[in-house]
């Protein structure tokens, strides 16, 4: 039998005898009455980059989607399988959330590669090329930009993919009437994995600017 791995077992045994001995009475409601998370983070799968981490959240207060890039694709019922979707979908119908953070954050691997012309496809059913095409009209215009440098490029795609997932979340139709009706609001943000930086996105201007800690 192949061993499960040791990595895993020795953080749950942590886990085991820390966190979840210091909230275990919160577990346990939890169990029992369901969640009730106050916000949805759509972030991205990337390992250096976890919500709950960085809002030092506890259990049952975020409600995260991950997926490469942080992306969130159009309204499209058209019957295929739409994970991102589906979890949107569940967060906003069910849980009720009041507030939905896009968070992206530098050096992704994801934005990296839609500005790369010469990406190859990873496999043949190319998922991620496929998925970063969401970004493609913004990378291309990007990608043109001579007069930045490439940490540029990539800083700027990742802050307009976020804005772009934030338009994307409007073509929801229940999203879209829960803004309106001000029960639901749409928030961008950026961590900066090298200096532990969080910048958000001014409702307004749209532009990204550090808040006050």
């Amino acid at each position: 039998m192949q061993r499960f791995p040791n990595p895993l077992l020795d953080g749950y045994r942590n886990f085991m005898n820390g966190r979840y001995a210091d909230a275990r009475d919160r577990y346990r409601q939890l169990a029992e009455n369901g969640q009730s998370p106050h916000t949805l983070v759509i972030a991205c799968s990337d390992s250096r980059a976890a919500p709950e981490l960085i809002f030092d959240a506890g259990p049952g207060e975020l409600f995260v989607i991950r997926n490469v890039a942080n992306m969130v694709p159009p309204y499209e019922p058209d019957g295929h399988f739409h994970s991102t979707s589906a979890a949107l979908e569940f967060a906003v119908q069910v849980l009720k959330v009041s507030d939905i953070v896009v968070m992206g954050h530098g050096r992704c691997g994801g934005i990296r590669s839609a500005l790369d012309p010469n990406a190859e496809p990873l496999s043949p059913g190319d998922f991620i090329g496929r998925w970063m095409s969401l970004v493609k009209p913004a990378a291309e215009q990007i990608q043109s930009n001579d007069v930045m440098t490439a940490a540029e490029r990539q800083t700027a795609l990742e802050r307009v993919s976020i804005r772009n997932s934030i338009n994307n979340l409007r073509s929801f139709p229940d999203i879209k009437a829960l803004e309106e009706a001000g029960k639901l609001h749409l928030h961008g943000a950026w961590f900066d994995i090298s200096t532990g930086e969080l910048w958000v996105m001014d409702a307004e201007t749209r532009d990204f600017i550090r808040p006050e800690i």
